[in-house]
Parts: structure tokens; sequence; C-alpha cells
């Protein structure tokens, strides 16, 4: 496609990626139409069981490099587009055990500010002294990642754009976001799966995602306002879905009683698991095959990254230079 001309687009989808494409294509004035058996996101689908943490310098801990660089990026993109975005940083603490996790997570990162105990309790008071040691990435941010699909949804329903449940007559180009669904055409996707639970606990207040960290299960806790929290994530080479393991739930909560003994009264409201689609290389792809552009392998990067991979499609398309997350043996199909 060459520049200032617009094209009919399908998106595949309505999880975290086909909602950003579909609103990325939308916003540059392309005719976008978007198809998911389930007419939008939903409990099937892995987007709906996310932290919503923003959080490229703490994940740079155990992520490529463009993971930090794009992820950088994105956070004035979900404010643009959902408005709903907390940017009240992150906090990152060890038990004194396991002191040393919190040396090595300051090496592998950057973009931090190491704080002591006094400032520990001024930013997170409920806290109370139980770290005496931090480190704050002020710059990172966090959403609550339903909220954001449903209101990418409005925003794409405001300018006519409905899901629909089956492929229109006039699809043209269709963009495959189907996730780990799409392995009929992308073999290579794998499923890497994370659990999470939804607690209410009035009498602990938090500002700003928690992460404990723990050589065996590091965890981290995102508030959703009004007592309520979401805890989170294992992260298991799996591609079982829809159920939360026992033993998950033991070392999660027991990670969150550490945190503040007031979560041992918390309310359990959910339980939920789901298995992330990802390539080998845990980086997102942009490519071709069996005749469809598509947008895959977002990993636990889902919301940190989707805004930047649409951004590289779309000017793709606009453009037809070859992005960065391209994957150039798919195009040769």
């Amino acid at each position: 496609m060459v520049d200032g001309v617009t094209g009919r687009f399908t998106i595949l989808g309505a999880g975290v990626m086909g909602l950003a494409v579909a609103t990325e294509l939308a916003s540059r004035g392309h005719a976008v139409a978007l198809v998911d058996p389930a007419l939008g996101p939903g409990g099937h689908g892995c987007s709906w069981w996310a932290g919503g943490m923003l959080a490229p310098f703490c994940e740079f801990e155990s992520a490529e490099e463009p993971v930090l660089r794009h992820g950088r990026a994105v956070i004035d993109w979900w404010e643009s587009h959902t408005g709903g975005v907390t940017r009240n940083g992150t906090l990152v603490v060890a038990l004194g055990r396991d002191r040393a996790e919190l040396d090595r997570f300051a090496r592998r990162t950057e973009g931090f500010e190491v704080l002591g105990a006094d400032r520990i309790a001024g930013l997170e008071p409920d806290l109370g002294d139980r770290f005496d040691r931090a480190l704050f990435f002020a710059a990172e941010a966090h959403l609550d990642p339903r909220a954001a699909m449903a209101a990418l949804q409005s925003g794409l329903m405001a300018r006519g754009i409905a899901v629909a449940a089956e492929l229109p007559g006039d699809a043209g180009e269709v963009i495959d976001c189907r996730g780990l669904s799409a392995r009929d055409i992308l073999p290579d996707l794998r499923g890497v799966r994370g659990e999470m639970l939804v607690l209410r606990c009035p009498e602990v207040k938090l500002s700003r995602p928690v992460r404990l960290l723990h050589p065996r299960v590091p965890i981290y806790l995102v508030p959703r306002g009004d007592g309520v929290f979401m805890l989170g994530a294992t992260m298991i080479e799996s591609d079982r879905r829809g159920v939360v393991t026992a033993r998950s739930v033991l070392e999660l909560l027991s990670a969150a009683y550490a945190l503040n003994p007031a979560f041992g009264e918390a309310e359990i409201l959910e339980l939920g698991a789901d298995a992330r689609p990802a390539f080998p290389d845990n980086l997102p792809r942009i490519g071709r095959a069996d005749g469809r552009l598509y947008a895959n392998g977002l990993y636990r990067h889902g919301y940190l990254l989707a805004p930047s991979v649409a951004r590289q499609l779309a000017d793709h398309i606009e453009t037809g230079e070859k992005p960065e997350f391209w994957h150039e043996t798919d195009d040769q199909r």
C-alpha cells in the first residue's frame, strides 16, 4: 500500500492484540472490521487474565532489549486511547532471606531509585516495617486490563466498528491476531501458562504495583481500586488453560501474606489461568502466513507491547517497509 491510500482490513481476534491493531488502523483512517467468535473480550482469552503492568524497566530483568525500548513508548498510547492509566511507578521488594534476589534484579535492570525504610513507608504505608530496602521504578505505570479492552472496544464502536462472529463478504486484507488459536498457520507458537487471583482486602491500601522477589515464585500485586487486587502470576511452559492449581494458590497467597498479614483475611473473588502465545525467542512477530498478515507472540508482554506491534504493522501496511518484528520465513510461505 502506498502513502495516503486507505484500504479495508479485517482483524481476526478481539484480544489486546486485535483491539490494538483495529484501533491503530481505524485512527489512521482505514476501514476496519473486527471478527471474534466470542464477540469481544472475556474470560475465554488470555488478555482477560493479565496484570496490566506497563513496566518496561522491570520486565527488562528477564526480557530482551526490544521489550524495554518499545515498552517505554506505549504508556502515552494507552492514555490517549483509554484514559485509564495510573502513573505511580512500581515498587520492587524482597524479604530479608531473599535479599540477594533484590541485588540480582538491580544488576539486570535500570531506571530505578534505591529506597530505604522511610521512603518505602512514605510511598506505601501499609507495607509497614517489613522491608528496609526497595527499588522504585518511577517511570512505570499500570492499568486495569479489562477496563482498557472495554475502552478500546467502545472507541471502535463509536467509529461504527462492532465485533462480528464471522468474516464479512468484503473482508479485504485479513490480519490474524488470534493468539494461540493461530497455531494452524503458525506451528512454532507455544503456550506459556499464567495463573492469577483477584482478591478483596479493604484493610490494605496500595497505590502502585508491588513486586515481591523470590528465587522460585516471584509475584506481583496490582491494585484495582476499592480494596481489590490482582495477584499473579506463575510462568509455566504449558498450554493448559482455565484452572488454577492448588499449589499455585498456596504459593501466591503465602506471598501476599508475607507482604501484609491482612491478606490472610482477604476474599478470593476470582481464580483464573490461561496460556499466553509465545514464539521460541519470546518476542512478538509480524509477518505473512497462509496468505494473510499476522501479529502474534506477545508472551507475557501483552499490554506492554501490543500498541508498538500495532504501530509497526500499520506502518508496514502504509509504506511497505519491513518492521523490526517482521519474520521473513513466514513471508515466504
